[in-house]
């Protein structure tokens, strides 16, 4: 019998015998067991006694292996362990619920350390585990560095649709923060946050992993002033196959999206991320977003006023773009970073435009920011 019909058959309960639907490779299996060899004909040794000899012929091929040699034995395979019961742990509030997910703070009953529990919504599921769930697990595991939210394990409870993403919990939200502070960051402070969301997202991007939707509200901070890139629900490996229908244009909250995905690109890379950092690094100048827009039409208009309508030498492929034909361009005239930001230092404007750039080949990537000379200059030491 197979691994696969022992464990099967492992299954029942104590005393009880488990009668399992056999396929026809296991019918196959059994009549190859039950055919006897071919038998020599009967010799007569004495007037009242007969003997059969059953026993196969010396030519007869050896016994086929039960599995390939090209398979490792069994333990050479990780061992499989269950996941633990959700019960493990103790709710304490709910946090927040999102497209993908509610948030709960709870405690773990063994160690008493505080964490973020995130239940995955399966209720309304007709085709199985959801693919953005297994995507988030994964980008979470191949993404641990020290400024990504930590994944400790996935938790189950008593149903099919009750399967919890446990994470380390973190006290704040850059968003709710930027919303209560009475004034905006100092330099000093944007260069240390700015750093560790760069080196962030170079992480993730070094692991082939598209964040797809970064943004404050889902850049978490604790109280020493670490921050922690969080939400991965819209995440996806980016050098797997495209596919047939392409990469999705529904992802990145609105205001933080890039052109060319507004625009209708099929395709597209790290980039979108390098736009969404733009986005917030100029949030944490103003202290509010700065493409506020109530649909895509506003957001593409807000986006020209600031960089200036696209051309041929800003953006060599902007006229091959899906919608771009359906787009009016305003009449040609300069950037206005300096006129939104007139605080910043001239490397400030040079990294901020550097992110904020029409073409995506020609948008600053995380490594390249990290050297930019905006970051150059040494911070504070309490920092």
């Amino acid at each position: 019998m197979t691994s696969h019909s022992q464990a099967q058959a492992g299954s029942g309960s104590i005393g009880s015998v488990t009668h399992r639907k056999k396929s026809k490779w296991d019918d196959q299996e059994d009549n190859e067991e039950l055919v006897l060899a071919p038998q020599p004909p009967l010799k007569r040794r004495h007037k009242s006694m007969h003997r059969l000899d059953l026993s196969p012929p010396q030519s007869a091929s050896p016994k086929r292996p039960v599995s390939s040699v090209f398979v490792p034995s069994r333990t050479c395979h990780p061992p499989l362990t269950s996941s633990r019961s959700v019960y493990s742990y103790e709710k304490l509030n709910s946090i927040e619920e999102g497209s993908y997910g509610v948030v709960f703070r709870a405690r773990d009953k063994k160690t008493g350390d505080i964490v973020a529990l995130k239940k995955l919504k399966l209720d309304e599921e007709k085709y199985g585990f959801p693919i953005t769930a297994l995507r988030e697990i994964n980008a979470l595991m191949a993404c641990r560095h020290d400024n990504v939210v930590g994944i400790r394990e996935v938790v189950v409870g008593e149903t099919l649709t009750q399967v919890f993403i446990v994470m380390d919990f973190i006290e704040h939200d850059l968003k709710t923060l930027l919303t209560l502070m009475p004034s905006p960051f100092l330099q000093s402070e944007i260069k240390t946050l700015m750093l560790q969301l760069l080196s962030a997202v170079s992480h993730c991007h070094s692991n082939w992993i598209l964040h797809r939707d970064l943004k404050t509200s889902n850049l978490l901070m604790n109280n020493r002033g670490t921050i922690k890139v969080a939400d991965f629900g819209l995440a996806r490996r980016y050098g797997d196959p495209v596919g047939v229908g392409g990469m999705t244009q529904l992802v990145v909250t609105l205001w933080y999206r890039a052109p060319e995905i507004l625009l209708g690109a099929k395709t597209y890379s790290t980039a979108v991320d390098m736009w969404s950092v733009g986005c917030i690094f100029a949030e944490l100048l103003l202290k509010e977003p700065l493409f506020q827009a109530k649909n895509e039409i506003e957001l593409i208009s807000m986006i020209f006023k600031l960089l200036g309508p696209p051309t041929n030498d800003l953006w060599l492929e902007y006229s091959s773009l899906p919608l771009a034909k359906t787009i009016v361009l305003p009449s040609p005239q300069p950037h206005q970073f300096r006129q939104k930001f007139p605080f910043l230092t001239v490397a400030g404007i040079d990294l901020l435009s550097s992110l904020l750039t029409y073409d995506p080949e020609r948008r600053i990537t995380a490594d390249e920011a990290l050297q930019h000379p905006y970051f150059s200059y040494a911070l504070p030491n309490w920092l």
